[in-house]
């Protein structure tokens, strides 16, 4: 985590129950006066959402290590970058500086959490469940992602034994504390953390307003994050309760073509959560790696090859949205356009969620795999119907969630091999930054095997 916190909030300082993220730079918040007064609270609740939609965590990062990890042949790295080259060809260094700053993002939005949540009493009575919800869904949601890339998968198992995160829970203000100076839990730990803070939040925070469209959380996508980790354990009722919760909510709905979820500046209806792009506020590593000079990205440094385009049949439109460059590579159309939305949780996957729960348990909770696979996703994509099986379930999401930052934990919690390693491989897991380990000490901070 950051040694010295400097708490400036140089692009979100908004107050009250604004409905969009004001991104214009404003003036910086001394630390001594932060989490002093509710403006300034609810100000520095803004800079966590900030800082967790930076390039190097939400804001792209993440996403593009899913998908090289779990590449398998289907996409390639041909970026000119040693660090994103590292997590595809799974040689990853200790002192890879993208890891290192997504570690690094992921406890700065932590140590802003807990800092929100230390003085709760502080904000007005009357917005004080909402700040506290999304100080603790952000908290948890933060330590999921890291606790997917950076220990091993819940369903290898041992989870009592093997070690998760440091879970950080004071606020530290200035230099490293004590607090900063705390070994790893358990990965079952960890994981029941994540699970408190999300259902704490789901409790505390308010319904969406249909009428007041919002990109800040909601009861709905903490619902729809415990719906991921609940399927990340294995854990199919929980899963399928939480996903049907968010389905049967109706303030979401698919769009009416697949191809007008992507490359948007506002929330579409099928927008769960999705992290806001503009010019102003432009940390999208997901455009500017998977995208390519003619729209103001890269040369293209993710490649979608013929394994993975061989998967869709001729009618899919889902297939269409690649696009081929001038070097005859394809490449995710997703990703295309610059300053747009990067959406991180739609509804989609929730109907595929619950497709798949209720397939391994046998049951129908709101609807059947049949009516959520076919008649609703491979519906609107133009897509024949085909036999309910777990497999073409599997298959269907594989499909619709391609190049979202997905891949490698559906592997991980399904147990299948990739690029030659087993869903457990030491190589699967990134390696705990050497700087971190160097400042906090290597006696209480542990490396990943392997490294």
């Amino acid at each position: 985590m950051k040694k010295i916190i400097t708490i400036i909030y140089s692009s979100l300082l908004i107050v009250g129950c604004s409905k969009e993220l004001d991104l214009k730079p404003t003036q910086s918040i001394d630390e001594a006066d932060v989490f002093t007064s509710d403006a300034n609270i609810k100000a520095a609740l803004n800079g966590a959402y900030d800082v967790v939609s930076n390039a190097s965590f939400m804001g792209g990062d993440i996403q593009l290590y899913a998908e090289l990890l779990g590449a398998d042949k289907e996409i390639e790295w041909v970026g000119t970058y040693n660090e994103p080259d590292e997590v595809y060809r799974k040689a990853m260094l200790t002192n890879n500086v993208y890891i290192r700053d997504t570690w690094l993002y992921g406890y700065k939005a932590v140590n802003i959490c807990n800092n929100i949540l230390e003085a709760i009493n502080i904000v007005d009575e009357n917005d004080r469940d909402r700040v506290q919800g999304e100080a603790l869904f952000l908290r948890g949601q933060v330590y999921f992602e890291l606790v997917k890339l950076f220990a091993k998968p819940y369903s290898a198992g041992n989870t009592a034994a093997n070690p998760g995160l440091q879970l950080i829970s004071e606020p530290t203000v200035g230099d490293i504390s004590d607090a900063n100076r705390v070994p790893r839990s358990s990965l079952e730990d960890t994981y029941a953390f994540i699970l408190d803070d999300l259902k704490q939040a789901k409790e505390l925070l308010p319904e969406p307003d249909l009428d007041e469209p919002t990109v800040y959380a909601n009861k709905y996508v903490a619902a729809a994050v415990l719906s991921r980790v609940y399927l990340q354990m294995g854990d199919y009722p929980n899963a399928r309760q939480e996903a049907n919760e968010v389905i049967e909510s109706g303030y979401y709905s698919l769009t009416a073509n697949y191809t007008d979820e992507f490359n948007n500046t506002s929330n579409t209806s099928e927008d769960i959560f999705a992290l806001q792009v503009s010019a102003q506020h432009d940390e999208n590593d997901m455009h500017l790696f998977w995208s390519i000079i003619d729209y103001g990205a890269r040369e293209g440094d993710v490649a979608i090859l013929q394994k993975h385009l061989n998967l869709y049949t001729a009618q899919d439109k889902r297939r269409a949205l690649f696009y081929i460059d001038d070097q005859d590579i394809y490449r995710s159309g997703k990703w295309k356009l610059q300053y747009k939305n990067i959406p991180f949780i739609r509804l989609a996957e929730m109907y595929l969620t619950r497709a798949e729960c209720n397939f391994r348990l046998g049951g129908d909770l709101g609807a059947t795999p049949d009516e959520d696979m076919n008649e609703t996703i491979r519906a609107r994509v133009g897509a024949d119907p085909i036999a309910v099986t777990l497999s073409n379930i599997l298959m269907e999401r594989r499909l619709e969630l391609a190049h979202e930052g997905q891949r490698i934990h559906d592997i991980k919690r399904l147990k299948q091999p990739v690029d030659g390693f087993e869903y457990d491989a030491n190589k699967l897991v990134m390696p705990i930054p050497i700087r971190e380990i160097n400042a906090v000490g290597e006696n209480i901070l542990k490396q990943n095997d392997g490294y």
